[in-house]
């Protein structure tokens, strides 16, 4: 077991040796990394010590978020170099695929039903207004009276607006929308598992991947292309999607 000096000037660790080798072969350490062993106050060069001469080239791939830090803090051994940011939870405390595809399905249900009143209404104007369609006929297009969807429309953007107002406000108290409420996952900072406040999660994380799936939604299916690959990123590692590179947020359990 050792204990290095990151790139920050702090201390991470202990960490064994087969964790500070990947480390190494990461590029997040070098053989000029200052340790220690556990209970001595020597600091050492890595090179010095001798789990580690001459054994660098020859490591495994590195094993990404694998420590025993806690949601709340940075995995052990974070880089000599500069650049590197270690990951804030483990992958026993990184929230599952299982459960954010869950939230996902829960907000997608939240969403329908929010359009389902203003929806109701507009059909329920249509076939007033047009009752040949309530006994089964097809008119032309030319000859349906639209007046009655297009002054119901305010209401279906109304109950999206009031759901996405709800989502924006429990992400902001919380760090949870309604999904990850229910299935016991939250939103914090990647660097430090804090809180990542308004502007990580409601600004950065929320409205902007919402606005730009409105609009490329102009020229579909460009919406849905780019929440397929929005979830896609979730399979990474760190599971992290495309919206928490972009507000450096990660979800963990609660």
């Amino acid at each position: 077991m050792f204990i290095i000096i990151g790139g920050d000037g702090k201390e991470y660790g202990p960490a064994t040796v087969q964790q500070v080798r990947s480390w190494i072969d990461g590029g997040r350490a070098n053989l000029d990394t200052q340790a220690r062993a556990p209970g001595s106050e020597e600091w050492r060069r890595l090179g010095d010590f001798v789990e580690f001469g001459g054994t660098v080239t020859a490591l495994p791939p590195p094993l990404p978020g694998v420590g025993s830090a806690g949601p709340a803090t940075t995995l052990a051994g974070a880089p000599a170099g500069p650049g590197f940011t270690a990951p804030v939870a483990s992958a026993g405390e990184l929230a599952g695929i299982g459960a954010r595809t869950g939230a996902a399905l829960v907000n997608a249900v939240f969403y329908f039903l929010s359009l389902l009143p203003g929806s109701l209404l507009m059909s329920k104007a249509l076939l007033e207004q047009n009752p040949q369609l309530a006994k089964g006929g097809v008119p032309r297009l030319e000859d349906l009276d639209l007046s009655g969807i297009l002054g119901n429309v305010i209401w279906v953007w109304a109950g999206l607006v009031a759901a996405l107002l709800l989502q924006a406000l429990l992400l902001a108290v919380r760090g949870q929308n309604l999904g990850k409420l229910l299935v016991g996952v939250r939103v914090v900072r990647f660097e430090t598992g804090a809180p990542a406040g308004f502007g990580r999660t409601v600004l950065l994380r929320f409205a902007l991947p919402v606005g730009l799936i409105f609009l490329l939604n102009v020229v579909f299916p460009l919406g849905l292309l780019f929440l397929l690959v929005d979830y896609f990123f979730m399979f990474r590692v760190d599971r992290r999607c495309l919206h928490d590179l972009l507000a450096g947020t990660i979800v963990v359990r609660t």
